[in-house]
């Protein structure tokens, strides 16, 4: 069984082999979310280290995505709120972590327009005593072990704002403009992982990623959407006129740069991660359609027939794109995955595990679903 308690219950985790030196132990926040998860368990798969698991488990967090390392011994989960100063500080003194990955957001942009309060605490509130408990236990560390610490924060491209057809991607120099309520949250929470530094000294690390995608994730983003709508047989809703551009990174490609950055890259630094594949959003849901017609066609027609375009939400951002050249250049990083073997993958995933979809796709997410995304 997974082992789980909540914050009050905390055991001692099982040591790790000898040779897991620097990186023998770290928490992950938000590790049951779709990133955090996916994340979880490559790290565990390439042997890197033991996990404790931080996540408060709301809608979108999900321990069946983690039902694969429920028997390991170097992977505990603790249902903790970031927002739970005592319980953060209980978690450092019991576990001594080497390094902290800072997962754990409320993510989703429509949401935060209905209900932005939650995004501000969770975003700004929650990483300010994240990085509070994070500072007092790294500043009783020796000098050795302050020294190798680290502190990374995953972050969005979305704090950059909007780019015109012309102007060139987000580089992370790019001033911060931010345009919904979720992106000012991560803009803030970016700030004060910055202040930490400059201000404390504490070794942070931060990531700006472009648009997620790929297996476990919640089916209120795009690409699931579209995938267990078209399933279903139901309308496959569009924004406006779906030109609107992001540049899609698949998850595991993700995980292998949060990798590399927090084992080389330099505190105080930021580095930009993308997957160099600017698509509309309308692409992207033909690409789907293509993919759903070749493995699992309709009995007539194309999924392309269930196409349905909605209102545009207010303030959506036109394009984003990531200029990841830093990161190659200096960490000797690129994305394994094209658009086309990505999304093949995806595809294939989703279709390979009705059982996870369907235990997401019930309840509160039907109905807050069915009140948003209609025609």
């Amino acid at each position: 069984m997974l082992r789980l308690w909540g914050s009050e219950a905390l055991t001692s985790l099982s040591r790790v082999s000898p040779r897991e030196k620097k990186l023998s132990k770290v928490f992950v926040t938000g590790g049951a979310g779709f990133i955090g998860a996916n994340f979880v368990l490559d790290w565990l798969a390439g042997g890197h280290g033991a996990v404790v698991n931080i996540d408060k488990l709301t809608y979108a967090g999900n321990l069946k995505t983690l039902a694969s390392v429920a028997d390991n011994a170097d992977h505990v989960f603790s249902r903790t709120d970031i927002n739970d100063r005592d319980a953060l500080d209980r978690l450092f003194a019991e576990h001594k972590p080497v390094a902290v990955l800072h997962f754990a957001a409320e993510s989703h942009v429509d949401r935060s327009i209905h209900g932005p309060a939650e995004f501000v605490q969770t975003n700004v509130v929650g990483t300010f005593t994240l990085l509070e408990a994070t500072r007092q236990y790294w500043q009783a560390l020796d000098a050795s072990a302050r020294s190798d610490f680290r502190f990374l924060h995953v972050s969005t491209d979305e704090v950059f704002g909007s780019l015109s057809p012309t102007d060139p991607q987000f580089s992370e120099t790019t001033p911060y403009a931010p345009n919904s309520p979720y992106s000012a949250s991560k803009a803030g929470s970016d700030h004060l992982v910055r202040a930490y530094y400059h201000t404390y000294g504490l070794p942070v690390l931060t990531t700006n990623c472009s648009n997620n995608y790929g297996q476990y994730q919640f089916p209120e983003k795009l690409i699931p959407l579209v995938i267990t709508n078209a399933l279903a047989g139901k309308p496959l809703p569009i924004y406006g006129d779906g030109q609107n551009v992001r540049d899609w990174l698949f998850v595991g490609d993700h995980c292998a740069a949060i990798r590399t950055v927090l084992e080389q890259g330099l505190p105080g630094e930021t580095y930009n991660v993308g997957g160099w594949n600017e698509k509309t959003n309308l692409d992207v849901v033909h690409t789907i359609c293509a993919l759903l017609d070749e493995l699992k066609p309709r009995v007539a027609g194309s999924y392309r027939d269930q196409i349905t375009f909605v209102k545009d939400r207010p303030g959506h951002d036109r394009r984003y794109a990531i200029d990841a050249r830093k990161l190659e250049r200096e960490l000797n990083w690129r994305p394994a995955e094209t658009f086309e073997t990505g999304m093949r993958k995806t595809v294939e995933w989703y279709l390979a595990n009705p059982s996870w979809v369907a235990d997401v796709t019930s309840g509160e997410y039907r109905k807050w679903v069915d009140e948003h995304y209609c025609a």
